[in-house]
């Protein structure tokens, strides 16, 4: 029988191969991972000194010192649900979002129409 840390570094590297997070993913989230990913949702790409920036405008109750700050985006990169380009404060951070598959409705319709109008 698989642990709790089994199943969820099960779920992190099935993350991983479907290519990014969806946004009913950020509900799983710890508090603090979340806020830090709806930050980066409304801005879709910062860099680190934004990032602080952006945490130091929070209520004093929800801010994070940098080192938890830094601690939450090493996790959030290595659990694949930030893209980090660069290091350190040079650092530039991305939400990782999953690609949607394509919908056919559109072809269907299209279709649909131009066989009517062929008859």
């Amino acid at each position: 029988m698989s642990g709790v840390f089994d199943r969820l570094q099960k779920q992190i590297d099935d993350k991983r191969k479907e290519g990014g997070i969806t946004v009913l993913d950020l509900a799983d989230l710890p508090p603090t991972l979340r806020k830090i990913m709806r930050l980066l949702l409304r801005q879709l790409q910062m860099n680190y000194t934004q990032l602080v920036e952006a945490i130091d405008q929070l209520p004093e109750d929800e801010r994070l010192t940098r080192t938890a700050l830094d601690e939450a985006l090493n996790k959030l990169a290595e659990q694949a649900w930030l893209i980090q380009i660069g290091e350190g404060k040079r650092a530039v951070y991305k939400v990782n979002l999953r690609r949607r598959a394509g919908s056919h409705l559109s072809e269907s319709i299209w279709q649909n129409l131009d066989s009517k109008l062929k008859r």
